[in-house]
């Protein structure tokens, strides 16, 4: 967060001294205050959705952090984009402390959250000076989004982020509004170039740390630094000046060191990726109901097109609303609707729009005080459709508010599997989690460019044949032994197979483990 405001103090007597009192800023004490709501409110809730992915990873590194497994199943790990700067940093936390793969996604939420929140102060002072901006910033881009539940990796909303704060998304847009912070900076200041400057991102030695800033988002979460680039791409051709040779020079250091950046990561080939379509199917469902989900954001389209009419097309947020959205259509209209996950961050520029222009000072004309009126409606709608059960507990819910997921533990399970053995499961919740646990799954559950799409499928068919209550016990042996399967972790609508011996069961979900013979 920015540094506080310093008052200077007349001293009083002849004895006082002289000196500045540091006062915090508006923003630093909504940021604190939001960190500190927002941390117990995500620590309350049990980790769910695509978390145990993330503990398999974390696990999967604790046990060889140079080569890997693959995440979720007995295979090579080698390509896969799940070993990002982001997760070998958590593994390596978790080697030297001897934490669990879930206790470590468990601490990276409410560090997940500190860079967001600095990350957004530091972007919105660059747009303006206004002290309440980055305070009406972190409001709208955590309430205005819809009347319906938007869950995804990298959506802001309160209720989100109750789940999605420990992911990688989280922490690349974190990353993402300080690498627009400085891209702002940068663009703005015409002051000539030198190579060491005296503090900040200095000279052409800033315009490269830039750039690896750039390449970390991209290594980190690839599908937020597109919007990420984008978001640059609108900065600097917005705000910079200057002569046009120089001007791509030093842009072209910072884009040549991101793909540098990229290029030399070792775990991966990140720009492999750009031609993977296995994950678009599962994309499509982004594109529902867009008007439920993220319908109160366009209440900042007003701001937008006042930016517009006051400067041009080319300011940054207007620029950045018009790249994004395009990409977002492409996504639709080509069938690659992976690009839809950016449509979290296609949010900001209206959302921040509005921020800027409800903090201008006082006296308002009309205008801006029915904007001010429609933008508290939208918020309290927001807030009391959607966001509200994120921070309000169900003890103290005089309303009934929708709470978030409230997934079981696999903890009576997997005390019972060593390390890499492997499950067949047929529970939702189950086959997102176990594998969190250090155990294996005989199909991933995702894609992954560490393994082929059809051995995949054929491994998705296989499970499903095991589960076929028509199945007989000799074909179940074989699928067993091809998968060396040692464990079925089973609901309880399915019927355990007669040479299964259940040893564990699930109060809450009724779920049971069985072990298969060697």
């Amino acid at each position: 967060m920015s540094a506080g405001v310093l008052v200077r103090r007349t001293p009083r007597g002849a004895t006082a001294l002289r000196g500045r009192v540091w006062r915090p800023t508006p923003y630093q004490v909504a940021g604190f205050l939001f960190w500190l709501v927002m941390s117990l409110a995500y620590w309350r809730v049990p980790l769910c959705c695509d978390a145990g992915q993330h503990a398999a990873v974390v696990e999967r590194l604790k046990d060889d952090l140079l080569r890997p497994r693959h995440p979720t199943a007995d295979l090579p790990g080698a390509g896969s984009p799940y070993y990002s700067p982001y997760a070998v940093a958590q593994g390596a936390f978790a080697r030297l402390t001897g934490l669990s793969g879930w206790e470590a996604v468990r601490l990276a939420g409410p560090l997940n959250l500190l860079v967001l929140l600095t990350g957004l102060n530091r972007f919105v002072r660059v747009l303006t000076p206004r002290p309440w901006a980055p305070v009406l910033a972190l409001a709208a881009m955590t309430l205005l989004w819809g009347v319906e539940r938007a869950w995804w990796s990298g959506y802001l909303g309160l209720m989100s982020m109750t789940g999605t704060l420990p992911y990688p998304s989280a922490f690349a847009i974190g990353l993402t509004f300080w690498a627009w912070a400085w891209t702002g900076a940068r663009a703005r200041d015409e002051r000539p170039v030198r190579f060491v400057g005296p503090s900040g991102l200095p000279g052409l030695s800033g315009y490269a740390g830039l750039g690896a800033l750039y390449g970390l988002i991209l290594l980190v979460h690839p599908i937020t630094s597109v919007a990420a680039v984008l978001g640059g791409l609108a900065l600097v051709a917005g705000w910079q000046r200057g002569r046009k040779p120089a001007v791509a020079a030093r842009w072209a250091l910072t884009g040549g060191t991101a793909l540098l950046a990229g290029a030399v990561w070792p775990y991966f080939d990140v720009f492999a990726l750009t031609g993977d379509t296995s994950v678009d199917a599962m994309h499509r469902r982004l594109y529902g109901d867009l008007a439920g989900q993220f319908g109160l954001a366009l209440i900042g389209l007003p701001a937008l097109w006042l930016r517009a009419r006051r400067t041009s097309w080319r300011d940054p947020l207007v620029l950045m609303f018009a790249l994004e959205v395009a990409v977002v259509a492409y996504g639709w209209v080509s069938g690659h609707y992976t690009y839809g996950r950016i449509l979290g961050l296609t949010l900001v520029p209206p959302q921040f729009a509005l921020a800027v222009e409800l903090a201008a000072p006082r006296p308002w004309p009309v205008w801006r005080r029915v904007l001010a009126a429609v933008t508290a409606a939208g918020a309290c709608a927001g807030f009391l459709t959607v966001q509200a059960g994120a921070v309000v507990p169900r003890s103290l819910d005089p309303v009934g508010f929708a709470q978030p997921p409230s997934w079981p533990s696999y903890d009576w399970a997997a005390r019972h599997i060593r390390r890499g053995e492997v499950v067949i499961t047929d529970g939702y919740w189950a086959v997102h989690a176990i594998a969190g646990y250090g155990a294996n799954l005989a199909a991933p559950t995702w894609p992954d460019a560490a393994v082929d799409e059809r051995e995949r499928l054929r491994r998705v068919a296989d499970v499903r044949a095991y589960l076929d209550p028509a199945a007989t016990r000799a074909e179940r042996t074989v699928l067993a032994r091809r998968h060396r399967v040692r464990w079925l972790l089973l609901t309880r609508w399915r019927e355990v197979p007669e040479e299964a011996v259940v040893v564990a069961w699930s109060r809450r979900t009724g779920e049971v483990l069985a072990r298969l013979p060697r």
